[in-house]
């Protein structure tokens, strides 16, 4: 007698079968910003990964928006590429329609509406903007995936962020350290001069590149002045 009509258990079609499909993919990557008195620095490496592998190693995740503002992101790639689109498109039509650029809170609050407005299928990146605000000062706000958003003296997301964010918060906001006071969440970092923001950015992101593997290759850096926008490009680790 047959085995498979005698044992309903052990027929291929008894078992039920789930197939599952996921839209998104997180392709690694770290992106950090600092706020000073009157700049803004963001850094973010190149590397884009899949599990194991390298996909490019020169894939940038900053992007300049104006001459006062950048935004950084990380996650799944072609939903950073989405945002930054859409964010560019509509700065276009508010200059075309205002004859001005818009500013950075502006582009912040505009940011948080365009999540906002996905909430329900969200975009799969975390976005980090920075740059000057009306008064000159630097700024960074950071967000998460639906929209909600807060100004910060400094930030870091992506792959890395667990062991950037700690050295941030004792190096920039001087937690931790006795004698010395601490940074507020609103007030940008005006004790650190260009100079030694852009050691801390360096130093972070080669101390998270011998942790990270999905952290590396390259380090490109925007700083924000008065002057305008100025990009760096410095190398890091490739294995």
């Amino acid at each position: 007698m047959d085995m498979l009509a005698t044992n309903p258990a052990v027929h291929p079609t008894s078992t039920a079968k789930q197939a599952a499909f996921s839209p998104y993919a997180d392709h690694g990557g770290t992106n950090l910003a600092i706020a000073g008195a009157d700049y803004c620095i963001l850094a973010s490496d190149t590397r884009q990964s899949s599990g194991y592998n390298i996909n490019t190693r020169f894939a940038p995740k900053t992007f300049k928006l104006s001459d006062k503002s950048v935004l950084a992101t990380a996650g799944c790639q072609p939903d950073c590429n989405m945002v930054v689109t859409r964010v560019k498109h509509s700065m276009k039509g508010y200059k075309y329609t205002h004859n001005k650029e818009m500013s950075t809170p502006a582009i912040a609050q505009m940011l948080s509406i365009m999540l906002y407005q996905k909430r329900f299928f969200p975009y799969y990146d975390f976005n980090i903007l920075g740059g000057l605000d009306e008064e000159g000062k630097g700024c960074v706000f950071c967000y998460d995936a639906v929209g909600s958003y807060e100004r910060v003296p400094c930030n870091a997301y992506g792959s890395a962020s667990a062991l950037i964010q700690p050295f941030l918060d004792n190096q920039v906001r001087n937690k931790n350290q006795q004698g010395k006071e601490k940074v507020t969440e609103f007030d940008p970092v005006a004790r650190l001069s260009i100079d030694e923001a852009m050691r801390i950015v360096k130093d972070a992101f080669t101390s998270a590149t011998e942790r990270d593997i999905y952290t590396g290759d390259f380090l490109q850096i925007f700083i924000v002045t008065s002057a305008g926008v100025e990009e760096q490009l410095h190398p890091l680790k490739r294995d």
